[in-house]
């Protein structure tokens, strides 16, 4: 064989083992990512199960806001954003896949049509949907991914540590992103890149309408060019957004948005008492559905004649996704939180049951883990591969953690609030405190134990007052201060109080938002998740754990372990939960017969009815 003809058979040989790789690469795309076992939803997935498909567009869906705003730009610590955008980019911007309304841990496909990874998910690579367009008619590339990602990462705390095991993207084509890993065993990051919104590079690297180069780290009142279902119409700076339905929108026809994003226009009012947004609610107008989360005015404060009359209608939706961790969260970062004893004496002396029945007429349920409501939350004693995990730090671990199933203080008699608070002074006293003269008092300084409640309306007088004339009785000069909401979410930030009522919603598959909850990298991160300050080596630890867990057992296990710590460290004092959604609606509207159990309401699978509205809005506009 001479050389060209040796040269021609490499060549052929080289050409069949790529093609044989790109076969067999092709064969491992997958359209849906889920980490709990597979979706239901096949290859002929058309649209959510729970959605009416032909549902008619139209009409407007008014909405109240608390605060303010003053700014389009939701991805950095600086301004407050408008109703509408969020972390995963809202109403304006898609991002690479959707996550499912109905099952979790489950994404399906929206900007990338599909996804691969190699057994070891060290890396993941994502192909973009060649229909994928901005509003303006530019086609989504592979680059606006790549400096997306970069420029999220760069700028922003939150995704700096969701994607904080991400180390690059990029773009190996027009439609297909490689983006690498620092690690391997990572299950949940192929899945988790799915979440990044996509942002419009050629618009945030040009010029505005005075030729000033835009920067994507500094707020903004211009409207930003998006891809997402709606657009912003109009607004009015801290008081008023209008988003319309944008017409044209190249994804309407995808399986997750079938039957979805039915209002022409969702406009939002900001106002900044809640006594006043609730009385506007009543007459109707400014907000069409109202979530509520007042028991007292679930009970008892529903006899408006809008609602008599069977123009306002109220309807509980149950949900299956586990209950959030709402709590005082107690900050670390002050010098009397720190030592556990003082912790664990707050939340004894925490007389839920007084409260449930007073001031919640019964309609609650005390949390006790901050998975709740799943196969995640600990209970009784550990065994099994969690103690195993356990047993590794046992010498840094409460020692009754292994002996005593944790369980919150039931006050359910006059002579049962006399022990706990017993053992409330007894328990300070352990770590430092004495009553004398009536005020608890550090014994070697004198001073009175003291923190503030910091609170942004009637809600939190309402949920602290009780706990407050209880810590009163035991000497502590607890307190609460309202502020407006601005100043809340600026102090809450940058981690300014001593207590605040904080919630903690978990997914039933936990992975790298763990390390911003309760790592101590996230500690002295303004703007992050963990609002404890908690800075502990075996949390830390069991955080790693529960993302790298192997299989689901293995994670169960580490997630009830990292529960188990969390709830004997007394970083919290537990509140309350329901395990339904309270909506109130003017009857304007038609929703499928069913919504997703998982979130238990979609609002976007909604419509409104034009007679209906047109009735109540000739009914109500004679008599206002």
């Amino acid at each position: 064989m001479d050389v060209h003809m040796a040269a021609r058979a490499v060549r052929l040989t080289m050409a069949a083992l790529l093609l044989s790789c790109s076969a067999a690469a092709a064969e491992e795309w997958r359209s849906t990512s889920s980490l709990i076992g597979e979706s239901r939803y096949g290859d002929d997935f058309q649209h959510y199960d729970y959605v009416k498909p032909d549902a008619p567009k139209g009409g407007t869906l008014n909405s109240v806001s608390s605060g303010t705003f003053d700014s389009f730009n939701p991805f950095i610590v600086r301004g407050t954003a408008a109703a509408g955008l969020n972390f995963f980019g809202g109403f304006l911007w898609d991002t690479l896949m959707q996550q499912s309304t109905d099952e979790p841990g489950t994404s399906h496909p929206l900007i990338a049509e599909a996804f691969t990874h190699p057994d070891d998910y060290s890396s993941a690579t994502y192909r973009l949907n060649s229909k994928a367009r901005w509003h303006d008619g530019e086609p989504i590339s592979a680059e606006d991914v790549v400096w997306s990602f970069d420029v999220l990462k760069e700028t922003s705390p939150n995704f700096n540590r969701y994607f904080s095991s991400v180390t690059e993207a990029k773009a190996i084509s027009q439609r297909e992103i490689l983006f690498t890993f620092d690690q391997t065993g990572n299950r949940e990051l192929p899945h988790i890149i799915g979440d990044l919104p996509v942002l419009p590079k050629h618009w945030w690297t040009g010029t505005d309408a005075n030729g000033k180069t835009r920067d994507i780290t500094r707020p903004t009142l211009e409207k930003p060019l998006g891809s997402g279902p709606y657009r912003i119409a109009s607004f009015r700076p801290g008081s008023e957004i209008v988003w319309e339905r944008v017409e044209d929108y190249w994804a309407a026809d995808l399986p997750v948005n079938v039957g979805r994003y039915n209002f022409d226009r969702r406009k939002y009012i900001y106002i900044q008492d809640e006594n006043a947004e609730w009385q506007a609610f009543t007459k109707g107008g400014l907000e069409d559905i109202r979530p509520e989360n007042s028991s007292r005015r679930w009970s008892v404060e529903y006899d408006f004649p809008a609602f008599e009359e069977g123009d306002v209608v109220k309807r509980e939706f149950p949900t299956e996704s586990g209950e959030p961790m709402q709590a005082f969260v107690l900050n670390l970062r002050r010098p009397q939180f720190q030592d556990r004893k003082v912790r664990q004496a707050l939340t004894v002396a925490f007389d839920f049951e007084s409260m449930n029945r007073n001031l919640f007429y019964g309609q609650n349920t005390r949390t006790d883990s901050y998975f709740e409501g799943g196969e995640l939350a600990s209970s009784g004693l550990p065994q099994g591969k969690e103690l195993e995990i356990l047993e590794q730090y046992r010498d840094q671990l409460p020692p009754e953690m292994f002996t005593e199933e944790f369980k919150l203080p039931v006050y359910d008699s006059p002579q049962t609030e006399r022990q706990h608070l017993r053992r409330a002074v007894k328990l300070f006293a352990e770590a430092g405190w004495v009553i004398k003269n009536g005020r608890m008092v550090n014994e070697e300084t004198g001073k009175q134990f003291a923190f503030t409640i910091l609170g942004r309306g009637p809600t939190d007088e309402t949920i602290s007052g009780a706990f407050i004339a209880t810590l009163r009785k035991l000497g502590i000069d607890a307190s609460l201060r309202i502020v407006d909401t601005s100043q809340y979410i600026n102090r809450v930030r940058g981690f300014e109080f001593d207590v605040i009522t904080g919630q903690f919603a978990q997914s039933a598959s936990p992975g790298n938002e763990q390390r911003e909850f309760w790592g101590s990298q996230a500690a002295d991160v303004q703007g992050s998740r963990n609002l404890a300050g908690i800075k502990n080596p075996v949390v830390d630890a069991l955080v790693e754990r529960v993302i790298y867990a192997e299989d689901r057992d293995d994670l169960i296990a580490a997630t009830r372990a990292i529960d188990r710590v969390l709830l004997w460290n007394f970083y919290v004092v537990p509140q309350w939960h329901r395990s339904e959604l309270w909506l109130a609606y003017w009857n304007k509207f038609g929703l499928p017969e069913k919504q997703p159990a998982y979130v238990g309401v979609d609002i976007d699978s909604w419509w409104i009815d034009p007679e209906r509205e047109a009735a109540l809005a000739a009914k109500y506009r004679s008599q206002n």
